[in-house]
């Protein structure tokens, strides 16, 4: 223990990096699933469905023409591409395994998050903070779990702390290749997720408010560069439009808006004060805040992101990931000022002894079971289920307690076949056919029930359609999605009842 105390004394930044790697690894190996519907079904899906030689989801353009595009740059999906294609040329074929090289890759980049913070926050504080904020970044009890994810959010990351981490250490002497490198940096970061130029954007008005008119100049040169190169000549390529995906996405936003989950603005305040725990979470905002004019490089873009996000009426939790970070940064090196300044106050003191105290407690104890969730369990399971069948042609979803389908993560059934799904607007006499539900494909090979409510009288109507329905399997969710859907029903990853039609698939597979 001597020994290690040592070590630490010595190298904070490798021991803290250390552990950062290991809690990942855990995420690696257990963190399976997705965790929403963008992180599976806008990038892994399209990816696959590109290698298979098919566009399962119709983002590329067809030959009538019916193809538009969808709003999504091709950067990130694309880099899944040619991942997804080099795991096949060497034989690695099943989706959990892809997978698993998809999440240690992404656990890899996520260490520069923690690497550059510490580096930012040694540069505008002193070695205490950094090694708090550094243990803050390596440990914080969802990190692990996002840092495993295909999510654009925290994918983005790397790129604005690297380049941010550029700008806190930059002075006059900075050369123009290194403001041209950090333009890059933000390019590489809008191509995977556009909503970072706010981040970058706030940088960039920072150096105009300090009058560093040539640094900001190049910054946006590199970054307008990237962005043409990348979004704008791919786009070319694809549409023979420039930023046509661009175009795409600002007008389905400004329309769409209201489709999505709202709710005042305030919602993301609360959701920031909530996970990274009170009374702590308050010290790290009133830190931020209170440092403002001293943090300015960090607290312009952290508060234009958080405006913007708060009067966007589509709120979703994921959309803040980006600069909870950058918060945690400002937040430490603002607090940290602070308590030296009451230092002499000792129930100040205590308070905020016992206060991190409960922090790291309650951290640690939500730290390895999130680290651990496989998450949408059973969505997942069920097609790999049903990858087992060759013969599978079509299935169909029964989820008739429900208005918003659940999309199966096709991506797991290796193999792109058409599905049907029954919900609670749909008419079951209109839907039903002579030969089944759809035309082209016949009898559905499987009917899978999402929930349990009702499911007794729901297989006895569905088998007036098709009488040699058979149960075959139930897939149960993980704990950790039970316990999300009790926190909130909108979480809905229940049961799933997998019912074998006879009359397509005769026998259950010997696999």
């Amino acid at each position: 223990m001597r020994t290690l105390k040592i070590y630490y004394q010595q190298h904070p930044l490798r021991s803290i990096l250390l552990a950062a790697l290991l809690i990942r690894l855990v995420a690696v190996v257990f963190s399976k699933g997705f965790g929403w519907i963008d992180d599976q079904f806008l990038i892994v899906e399209i990816a696959q469905s590109w290698v298979d030689g098919t566009d399962y989801y119709g983002w590329l353009p067809n030959a009538d023409g019916s193809n538009v595009p969808k709003g999504f740059s091709f950067f990130y999906v694309g880099l899944h591409y040619l991942l997804f294609r080099l795991l096949e040329w060497i034989q690695i074929l099943e989706p959990q395994s892809k997978m698993f090289v998809v999440r240690f890759l992404h656990a890899l980049w996520s260490l520069l998050i923690v690497f550059f913070g510490y580096k930012i926050t040694l540069k505008l504080g002193d070695r205490k903070t950094a090694n708090l904020a550094g243990w803050l970044l390596a440990l914080l009890w969802f990190f692990p779990f996002l840092s495993v994810r295909n999510l654009v959010e925290f994918v983005s990351i790397p790129f604005l702390i690297w380049g941010t981490y550029l700008v806190v250490q930059s002075s006059e002497k900075t050369k123009w290749i290194t403001w041209l490198w950090v333009g890059i940096l933000f390019g590489l970061a809008f191509n995977i997720r556009m909503q970072t130029l706010l981040f970058s954007g706030g940088i960039g008005l920072v150096l105009l408010i300090q009058q560093r008119w040539k640094s900001a100049l190049v910054l946006a040169l590199g970054f307008t560069g990237t962005v043409a190169l990348l979004q704008g000549g791919i786009d070319f390529w694809v549409w023979g439009e420039p930023f046509a995906q661009l175009k795409a996405y600002v007008a389905f936003n400004m329309t769409h808006y209201g489709n999505f989950t709202t709710g005042p603005w305030y919602v993301y305040l609360l959701f920031l004060l909530g996970i990274l725990i009170p009374p702590v979470s308050l010290f790290l905002f009133f830190g931020w805040l209170k440092s403002w004019k001293k943090l300015l490089l960090l607290f312009i873009p952290v508060l234009l992101f958080l405006l913007f996000h708060s009067y966007y009426p589509n709120k979703q939790e994921r959309f803040v990931v980006t600069i909870i970070p950058f918060l945690l940064i400002a937040g430490v090196i603002g607090w940290q000022r602070i308590v030296l300044q009451h230092e002499t106050n000792n129930i100040f003191i205590r308070l905020n002894k016992v206060s991190w105290v409960f922090f790291w407690m309650l951290n640690l104890i939500l730290l390895l079971p999130v680290s651990m969730i496989y998450s949408k369990k059973a969505r997942v399971e069920s097609m790999v289920y049903l990858s087992q069948y060759d013969e599978l042609k079509y299935f169909l979803i029964e989820d008739v307690n429900k208005n918003v389908l659940r999309f199966p993560p096709m991506f797991y059934l290796k193999k792109w076949v058409p599905y049907d799904a029954l919900m609670a607007n749909d008419n079951f006499g209109s839907l039903s056919k002579k030969n089944g539900w759809n035309q082209d494909s016949g009898q559905p090979g499987f009917v899978l029930f999402f929930q349990p409510d009702n499911i007794d009288q729901r297989v006895e109507k569905m088998k007036s359609l098709f009488p040699r329905l058979v149960f075959e399997t139930k897939i149960e969710p993980g704990t950790a999605d039970r316990v999300l859907h009790r926190l909130n029903p909108i979480n809905d990853n229940q049961d799933i009842y997998i019912y074998r039609n006879e009359a397509v698939i005769s026998k259950k597979t010997s696999k």
